[in-house]
Parts: C-alpha cells; sequence; structure tokens
C-alpha cells in the first residue's frame, strides 16, 4: 500500500468521513459509499488506504480533445466556442447503454497512468487557442479534486469551465465545483424513478433534478440532454412527465435535448425512432419549453434554435456546426425580445 502513494495521481481525496474500524464513508457522490481498508468504492477510483480515503485519478487522463462546445451539447453557452475537453476512468452509474463504456466501465490502475498536471492542462487550452474547459467523455466528477485545482487555474487565464455529468454528485461536492469556477453543467437526465431503480443500480432519479436546480441556484448555466433509449425511456407518458417536471423544476428557459439512442455494449434495442424524438420535441414545445432540440441526428431542422415567442430561425445547425446565425445582440431581429445565452 506505501507504493501506490508514490504515483501523481494518487491523492487524499477532499470529501470523506472516517468511521469506525478503520472504514471510510465517500461523500463524493450520492451513492456514499462505506469503504473498509484496502477496498475501493463502487466507482473504483477510490480506495481506502489506512483509514484515509485517496483518489487514484487525480490527473489520469485518459482522453484529450479540442471540440466544439455544441457538441457536449451545449447549444446557449459560448455558442461556436471550443473547449479543451478531458476525462479519466469509470463511473458511479453502470447504463447497460454507455456510449463511452470503453472508459467508463475501465478500472483505474496508477502504475499504468498518464499524468498531466492541471497547469500543463490550462496551457494546453490556451495553446490551442479552447475557451475553456471540459470535463466529460465519462464521470466527470471522478476528477473532482483535479477539476478543482485545474479550474482554479483556468479562471485565472479567463478560460470557462464546464462538465458533462450524470448529475449524482453531492451538493458539497457541487458547492466546492461552483467556488472553483465551474460555470456550466449538462446534465444527463436518464429517465423516471423506474429506470434508475432497475438500470441503474438503485440510483434515485430525484437526486439529478435536485442538482440541476441547485446549480442554476448558484448561477451556473443548466442544459438537460435526455438519451431517449428504445424500450426504456421512449413511452410518451414517461416523455410527457419528464418535461413536466424539467419546467416545474427548471423553468421554460432551460434547454432539454432529446438525443438519439445506438445500440452499445451491453444492450441491443434499435436505434430511437425519429417519430419518437420528434414527439418529444413538439410536446416540449407544446408544454411550454422554450428550446427544445433533437440530437444524433445532424441536419434536422430540430437542431436549430427558433425564437420562442415567434418562431424565427435564430440559429442554424448541422451537427455541432453552426452554419447561419441570426441573432442581434442577444435579441431575435424579428420581435425583438432577449434570446436566453450566456454570455
Amino acid at each position: 500500500m506505501e507504493k501506490i502513494l508514490e504515483f501523481p495521481t494518487v491523492k487524499e481525496a477532499i470529501l470523506y468521513e472516517p468511521l469506525k474500524g478503520g472504514k471510510v464513508r465517500c461523500g463524493l457522490c450520492e451513492r456514499r459509499c462505506v469503504i473498509s481498508p484496502n477496498k475501493r468504492g463502487l466507482c473504483k477510483t477510490r480506495m481506502n488506504i489506512d483509514g484515509r480515503l485517496y483518489t487514484l485519478v487525480y490527473g489520469d487522463i485518459s482522453a484529450i480533445d479540442s471540440r466544439p462546445i455544441e457538441i457536449k451539447p451545449f447549444f446557449h453557452f459560448y455558442p461556436g466556442s471550443t473547449a479543451l475537453t478531458i476525462s479519466t476512468w469509470s463511473c458511479n452509474l453502470k447504463c447497460p447503454w454507455c456510449q463511452n463504456w470503453h472508459l467508463s466501465y475501465r478500472v483505474p490502475e496508477p502504475n499504468n497512468a498518464k499524468y498531466i498536471p492541471p497547469k500543463d492542462m490550462v496551457d494546453e487550452a490556451i495553446g490551442r487557442k479552447d475557451k475553456g474547459i471540459c470535463i466529460s467523455f465519462q464521470e466527470p466528477t471522478l476528477l473532482f479534486e483535479y477539476t478543482i485545482d485545474l479550474f482554479r487555474l483556468a479562471k485565472e487565464k479567463n478560460l470557462y469551465n464546464t462538465y458533462v455529468s450524470n448529475g449524482y454528485m453531492t451538493i458539497d461536492a457541487l458547492r466546492m465545483l461552483k467556488e472553483a469556477g465551474m460555470d456550466a453543467i449538462n446534465i444527463d437526465i436518464k429517465g423516471d424513478k423506474e429506470a434508475y431503480y432497475n438500470y441503474l443500480g438503485g440510483a434515485k432519479e430525484e437526486i439529478i433534478w435536485r442538482n440541476a436546480h441547485v446549480a442554476k441556484e448558484m448561477g451556473m448555466h443548466v442544459e438537460m440532454i435526455h438519451l431517449v433509449v428504445t424500450g426504456i425511456n421512449d413511452n410518451k407518458m414517461k416523455i410527457e412527465g419528464l418535461i413536466k417536471k424539467h419546467l416545474d423544476i427548471l423553468g421554460p428557459e432551460t434547454p432539454l435535448h432529446f438525443t438519439r439512442y445506438f445500440p452499445a455494449y451491453r444492450y441491443f434495442n434499435p436505434p430511437t425512432p425519429t417519430d419518437i424524438l420528434e414527439f418529444a420535441y413538439k410536446e416540449a414545445r407544446r408544454q411550454g419549453i422554450y428550446y427544445p432540440y433533437i440530437g444524433n441526428i445532424p441536419g434536422h431542422p430540430f437542431e436549430n434554435t427558433y425564437c420562442p415567442y415567434c418562431g424565427t430561425l435564430l440559429i442554424e445547425r448541422v451537427g455541432y456546426r453552426i452554419t447561419r446565425w441570426e441573432i442581434k445582440g442577444k435579441n431575435c431581429p424579428h420581435c425583438k425580445k432577449e434570446v436566453h445565452l450566456t454570455p
């Protein structure tokens, strides 16, 4: 155990409490794992070493790329910019249809880690002329301690900071991320209580909505994404219920993306039918959401941004590329009403 502490990606965790018998309780996500000595938590990135909890993935970077912010998707946050996008390994939710399973199902090993210091990551973003940092690909909360240091340095260089997350962190973690300089979060809501209980190991759906609401109250830019998985959450009544909850908790101005699922990892039902996604979009508009979108169908007109008041085409997209921009300042050129954009 002493040797593992020598690796640069192994650092004492920030959020945990010691318990009797040398055990610890992790406070990073709402799994709140109780971890015995020499064992790891459910996510496999946190280990109890001599009664202290350590992250095994501090700066252990599994992927790095400059990517358009629209690909996250963030459609109302710094449109047209790019973010240096990074990830580590594993996840605290185990979706059987995971699109990035090669990252999220891999157990990290410090002796094989690729360590990149936070300062070097900021320098990389600046060198690539990115406007910000995004932690994505797999659950970014697992890179928490590194994120705190990275976001603080990025803020000093006037870079924005974002997460694309499953939203299952604790309030303490969310608050610390905001204090470190997190500007925006895209949260993947995976369905209703039944979907979370049956397919995500008993996770609680209400935690995700709670965190989205708290993030918005903290002043973060929030967008929601709903991967519509065939046979899991594509029922029209379930979609209607999700839209209502979105309106009640986050309001009409918070964007909601309905994204097409494709078979992956251990789930092989057919891709989401286009008509189900179109139903979701139209129902969202009918219920009063200003900015619903369809994703993973490049060129579909429901990828575009329309004025919620008069229907004027404001931003035309093909996939993650902006091909037309009609907004004047932050206002619709036709009815002159303000469009909700950050900044």
